[in-house]
C-alpha cells in the first residue's frame, strides 16, 4: 500500500505541474522517479525537493536505500520500488542537452542526447514540485 500511495502523490504532483503530457514517457519517468523519492524519503515536499535537486546524488541515494531495505516498508512495496528502479536505469529517453552532458560548453536546446530515464525524471520531478 505504501508504494501505491507514493505513486498517487507523484502522479498528482506531476499532473499539477503540467510540464509534460500525462501518459508520455517523460511523464512516467518523472512520476516514477518522484514515487521512489516519496517512498524512500518520507519527509514531505521539502525533503523531496532536496533529493531531486540537480546537485544531489539521487541515483546512488536510491540504490543505497533499496539495498539497505527501508525500515517499516513492507516487502511487496520494496519489490515494486526495486522493479521501478531497475526500469528507470534500463530505459533511456532522448532529451535536450540542457546540462551540457554531451561535452558542449554552451547550452544548445536543439542538441538531443540519450539520458537514463531517472536523470530526466529527477529534473521533471524537481520542477513539478516547485510548481505544486
Amino acid at each position: 500500500m505504501d508504494w501505491l500511495c507514493a505513486e498517487y502523490v507523484a502522479d498528482e504532483v506531476m499532473r499539477t505541474g503540467g510540464l509534460v503530457a500525462p501518459g508520455s514517457l517523460e511523464f512516467r519517468a518523472g512520476m516514477r522517479t518522484l514515487a521512489l523519492t516519496v517512498l524512500l524519503d518520507g519527509r514531505g515536499p521539502d525533503g523531496w525537493l532536496r533529493r531531486t535537486a540537480y546537485d544531489h546524488p539521487w541515483s546512488s541515494w536510491v540504490g543505497g536505500r533499496l539495498a539497505a531495505s527501508v525500515p517499516h516498508t513492507p516487502a511487496p512495496d520494496l519489490a515494486l520500488a526495486r522493479d521501478t528502479w531497475r526500469r528507470l536505469r534500463a530505459t533511456e529517453l532522448r532529451a535536450a542537452d540542457l546540462a551540457g552532458i554531451a561535452g558542449a560548453r554552451t547550452v544548445d536546446e536543439d542538441r538531443q542526447v540519450w539520458l537514463p530515464a531517472w536523470r530526466l525524471g529527477t529534473a521533471l520531478a524537481h520542477l513539478a514540485l516547485h510548481l505544486y
